[in-house]
């Protein structure tokens, strides 16, 4: 049976960081713990989130490290305790999302946060009790501010998903104003990151129409404004579907990813310094590759459907199309290039087995699969 779940309040327009007081208020949060990144406050964003909160007394954790810990978690956590917090504001990309769905389960639970984790059965342990959360994106890429997941390294160093209905922000508020000062290479790589969301959950087999539609329309729109929003930030029109389509793809991939995140999360968890939508790139042309012969896939055409969307004239360009954009777009050319050695490979296919994406895959890989697909994004 399908579980189709659309989602949470959405705010998507220019200058909708105005109305974070009023999503505040509507949400019941009177003092709120802000989860963000030093980046993010060097660059202006953080205050201009703070300017939108009139008359209300934040307190601020900047510490979010480019892949959220639990250490992190733990402190932000103590610190909404501390300064009794009724709820959560997260500004910054999906690492201080993610930040922020761990402390709104760690401030509210108790035990080490692996409990919680989905992979260990934790996801019926989160309960309503978890501190309302307002998400506000400052990248297009993770999708986080609208989906039900959050990835976190834990103490034992593994990178796990944490996944309940209960952690999706109450509120979404999506301004591609705060996107314009984006560098272009954390442009292209999360924009990537969004165009890979897009792809795989519409290649996941499971049954979920309208998640089919929203991926294949942002997949449409990911593609066609990445390029432009990473030469020209400034493209208010590039910026604005480029936001759309990770809040698509966050919203589509409640039904399942696959391959692609079951490798970027175990090599993100043993280099903790690999940007997620970078590896996500990398990985995307090897997957297509070995998903290509799936019943699911080829029984609904679903690579010329994606082929379709992309403007390509046959499906099987896709793979070389996505390594013809990285390209384009300046990220590196594999993995090797990011510094990843063979030596892992053996380490990262544990952690790609034991997953959460592993079985929503539209194939099972198997180890042999897997150290192929790695060797063919060197």
């Amino acid at each position: 049976m399908a579980f189709i779940n659309y989602i949470t309040q959405i705010q998507l327009e220019f200058g909708a960081i105005k109305l974070l007081k009023q999503e505040c208020e509507r949400v019941g949060i009177t003092r709120p713990l802000i989860v963000t990144d030093a980046g993010v406050k060097a660059a202006g964003v953080l205050q201009k989130a703070l300017d939108a909160l009139p008359g209300i007394k934040p307190v601020v954790f900047d510490q979010t490290p480019s892949n959220p810990t639990e250490a992190a978690v733990r402190l932000a956590a103590a610190l909404y305790k501390q300064e009794h917090c009724d709820g959560l504001i997260a500004v910054g990309g999906g690492s201080a999302i993610d930040c922020a769905k761990g402390v709104a389960i760690a401030a509210t639970h108790e035990g080490p946060l692996k409990t919680y984790a989905t992979i260990e059965g934790g996801s019926l342990k989160i309960t309503e009790a978890v501190a309302p959360l307002i998400a506000v994106p400052t990248t297009s890429g993770t999708g986080s501010e609208v989906a039900r997941g959050a990835i976190i390294i834990v103490d034992d160093h593994r990178k796990l998903g944490f996944h309940s209905w209960h952690i999706v922000p109450k509120a979404a508020i999506c301004d591609p104003e705060l996107t314009l000062g984006l560098p272009p290479l954390l442009t292209a790589a999360t924009g990537m990151d969004a165009v890979a969301h897009c792809m795989e959950t519409f290649m996941a087999p499971a049954f979920n129409p309208p998640a089919d539609g929203i991926g294949l329309d942002g997949l449409g729109r990911a593609w066609a404004n990445i390029e432009e929003a990473t030469r020209n930030g400034a493209n208010r029109e590039a910026r604005l579907n480029l936001m759309s389509a990770s809040m698509q793809g966050a919203m589509a991939f409640q039904k399942g990813l696959g391959c692609v995140h079951s490798l970027s999360h175990s090599l993100g968890g043993v280099n903790p310094r690999l940007h997620h939508g970078t590896l996500n790139a990398m990985f995307l042309p090897a997957v297509i590759a070995f998903n290509a012969s799936a019943p699911s896939m080829v029984n609904d055409k679903r690579l010329s459907r994606m082929a379709h969307a992309m403007g390509l004239a046959s499906d099987s360009d896709v793979g070389a199309a996505i390594k013809d954009m990285n390209a384009r777009l300046g990220l590196p050319t594999g993995l090797g290039a990011m510094g990843v050695t063979p030596d892992v490979f053996e380490a990262v296919i544990d952690g790609a087995m034991a997953d959460h994406c592993h079985k929503t895959n539209p194939r099972i890989a198997t180890r042999d699969d897997y150290r192929q697909m790695l060797e063919s994004s060197m």
